[in-house]
């Protein structure tokens, strides 16, 4: 698996170090440059963009953090570049910007977003730049295929599985049966993630305490309360974070 001691060296700012009431929104420029700053690692999240870039950004939609409407995914790079986060004059940014921008000063834990529809063109690119980056960084998905391509396509870049402890309704994509497979790791003679980010909540699922205690490196999201971060230090290596500094 190799030495990931980085990867839980230092807390994790969740879609980087964001604070909407000073205007540094969730996966811009801004929120990755106060991370890097407070010296915490930082979790961002990639979509696709119509012709195959990765973009920095959470959601499937425009419309929460931007003026603009609709899919990410039916625009170009070119495109989304120029459309701003609401309020700001942060730019949605591509992957290859936020790498030359963050230039291995603090590990980044990248996720890869999916609607589990067996596309994994993102994983691809997203793999092959990771690849090439001087810097410590890991990708992670909550869909074991995602894993499996980055596996592939580049093996010396650590990889992750996202879970949580159930998957109901609102995963609507995902059946009772693959909700168990998901929330019990079993995929992991396919997948082969070598760490895992659990909700905190779920921290207490045999399954992750198994793999921790056999030296697996365990991180805990979203940690927004003392609670979470008093559960999250008796089950986790290191927290995922956002609301407040560590």
């Amino acid at each position: 698996m190799g030495n990931l001691s980085w990867l839980t060296a230092r807390p994790v700012a969740h879609r980087g170090l964001h604070d909407a009431a000073r205007g540094i929104i969730e996966n811009a420029g801004a929120a990755m440059d106060a991370a890097i700053a407070a010296g915490y690692a930082i979790e961002l999240d990639l979509q696709a963009s119509a012709d195959g870039e990765a973009m920095i950004f959470h959601d499937f939609t425009l419309d929460r953090l931007t003026d603009a409407r609709g899919p990410l995914a039916d625009r170009p790079a070119a495109e989304l570049g120029a459309i701003a986060f609401r309020g700001t004059g942060d730019p949605i940014l591509t992957l290859p910007q936020l790498l030359e921008r963050v230039a291995g000063r603090v590990p980044l834990v990248i996720e890869i977003k999916s609607t589990f529809s067996g596309d994994t063109r993102l994983a691809a690119r997203a793999a092959d730049l990771v690849a090439e980056y001087d810097g410590p960084a890991a990708l992670m998905s909550f869909d074991p295929q995602m894993l499996e391509v980055v596996r592939a396509r580049a093996p010396g870049v650590a990889r992750g599985i996202v879970a949580e402890g159930r998957y109901g309704p609102e995963w609507q994509h995902i059946s009772p049966a693959r909700g168990f497979v998901l929330a019990n790791l079993l995929h992991w003679p396919r997948s082969r993630f070598q760490f895992v980010n659990y909700r905190v909540a779920d921290l207490d699922k045999p399954a992750v305490r198994l793999l921790r205690a056999l030296g697996m490196p365990v991180l805990a999201w979203t940690v927004r309360t003392q609670d979470q971060r008093a559960r999250a230090a008796r089950y986790a290596d290191q927290i995922v974070f956002e609301g407040f500094r560590p």
